[in-house]
């Protein structure tokens, strides 16, 4: 995903014939079209997104115990929010740099944007907005871009629930939404180095948004250690969720919300060719998300004797996580294949953390993380533009810089404001001790 390309807005704008809508005098038809067509793209594309922070609350608040439920709803509305809030005041920019404010905006790519607030376009533009913002409008590119940052931050809510502080989440959810994120993105997304060096190629951000989440959440993880109890005696001791029916839902709604996160990255619905690449790319979805719920419903059948359904929750997002570096370019049996490798991926990567006492209550690491990771270099599979080394060295790239810029916002929370819930409010649930609300006050705690 890489907007703001005058070549391609170009060859866009020079492709595609005219709709036959009504138009002003002297207006190219052909103009006009791309940019309402692209536009409403990043529209809906952007609002199926939006509904994937529903499917991450709804994930979370199944997988954790009724005491913390009502804490992982107000983290999840919080962070979204929040997001919403820096990456218009900071993040855009950021990700997108202008022109010559970019340290190293040259022909090599650049490394840092602009410090500074969004700008839509004026109220009321005419047709020669097309000319003067793009092939679509600045309001919609924003919009879509918003949703993705957001959703990086969701990840990381996940793994460190019924145990972390409210108020240091919502103070890195910032700085992740606001500088870590966009930066890395502008690497790629925003014709920096990755992109013009490295010929990285990631289509929807397989590293870009899910390994990023993955990589801040294995560093909160780390310094918050984990949850009182999990680990005892040499055993891992399970904590069942409160809800699975919610946590399926969840998992249903961020399926149904990739197909606007992988298809809206197409950033192009003007010509013929780019609607048959999006029908594609909805297809080859799909086919992942199957693709890796089955292979996990069979790999703990194998290994547990019965289906765990947690794992096929997980397996089908590993699955979709998988797929997001490269939708277009497989068929639809590669595309089910890279699906099922990443729904394997989670039945294993899910234990091996617990071996090392990493506590992950709902995935997240082995799903965005793991998965993301095998996904970006399963490009190389069926895109013949892919290098080894161009996909493996930026994964490095931005996981080193993710990681250790993360671990260190987490240490300094950590310092200045405690990172981590007394014990007694562990044990009492977050819920009451943290909020002074409980999300099922009609029943025990869990």
């Amino acid at each position: 995903m890489k907007l703001k390309n005058p070549l391609l807005m170009a060859t866009i704008a020079a492709a595609v014939p005219g709709f036959g809508f009504a138009q002003e005098a002297g207006v190219n038809a052909s103009t006009d079209s791309v940019f309402i067509f692209n536009s409403l793209l990043f529209l809906i594309g952007g609002f199926l997104v939006f509904w994937m922070a529903a499917g991450f609350a709804m994930l979370e608040g199944g997988l954790v115990r009724s005491k913390n439920v009502t804490m992982q709803m107000t983290k999840n509305i919080a962070l979204f929010s929040l997001a919403a809030i820096f990456y218009y005041l900071i993040g855009y920019n950021l990700m997108y740099p202008l022109g010559s404010w970019s340290i190293g905006a040259d022909e090599t790519g650049g490394y840092l944007g602009a410090f500074g607030p969004a700008v839509m376009e004026a109220v009321g533009v005419t047709s020669d907005a097309a000319d003067d913002y793009g092939y679509a409008s600045t309001g919609s590119d924003f919009f879509f871009q918003l949703m993705f940052c957001a959703a990086t931050a969701s990840i990381v809510s996940g793994a460190l629930a019924e145990r972390i502080k409210l108020w240091p989440f919502l103070v890195f959810t910032i700085i992740l939404t606001g500088i870590i994120y966009p930066i890395q993105a502008s690497w790629k997304w925003g014709g920096g180095f990755l992109d013009s060096q490295w010929g990285f190629l990631d289509f929807a951000g397989s590293t870009v948004v899910h390994s990023v989440g993955g990589w801040a959440a294995l560093a909160g993880a780390i310094i918050l250690g984990p949850r009182l109890g999990k680990y005892k005696d040499g055993r891992v001791n399970p904590m069942p969720g409160s809800n699975l029916q919610m946590a399926t839902l969840g998992t249903f709604i961020l399926w149904l919300g990739w197909f606007g996160f992988n298809g809206g990255s197409q950033l192009a619905m003007g010509t013929v060719g780019d609607v048959a690449d999006i029908s594609r790319i909805f297809a080859n979805t799909n086919a992942a998300a199957a693709g890796g719920a089955v292979a996990a419903l069979i790999m703990t059948q194998i290994m547990y004797k019965k289906p765990d359904l947690t794992m096929i929750l997980n397996g089908a997002l590993a699955g979709l996580v998988s797929i997001t570096a490269e939708p277009l370019t497989p068929t639809l049996g590669s595309a089910t294949l890279i699906g099922a490798v990443g729904g394997v991926i989670v039945v294993f990567a899910v234990p091996f953390l617990d071996k090392m006492k990493i506590d992950d209550v709902v995935g997240a690491i082995p799903v965005h993380l793991f998965a993301g990771i095998w996904g970006t270099m399963a490009v190389l599979l069926t895109n013949s533009d892919a290098t080894f080394m161009g996909q493996l060295g930026p994964i490095i790239i931005v996981g080193v810089f993710v990681f250790v810029v993360s671990l260190v916002v987490w240490v300094v929370l950590k310092g200045v404001m405690g990172i981590r819930v007394s014990e007694e409010a562990e044990i009492n649930g977050l819920d009451t001790t943290e909020l002074g609300m409980e999300a099922y006050p009609d029943f025990s705690k869990g």
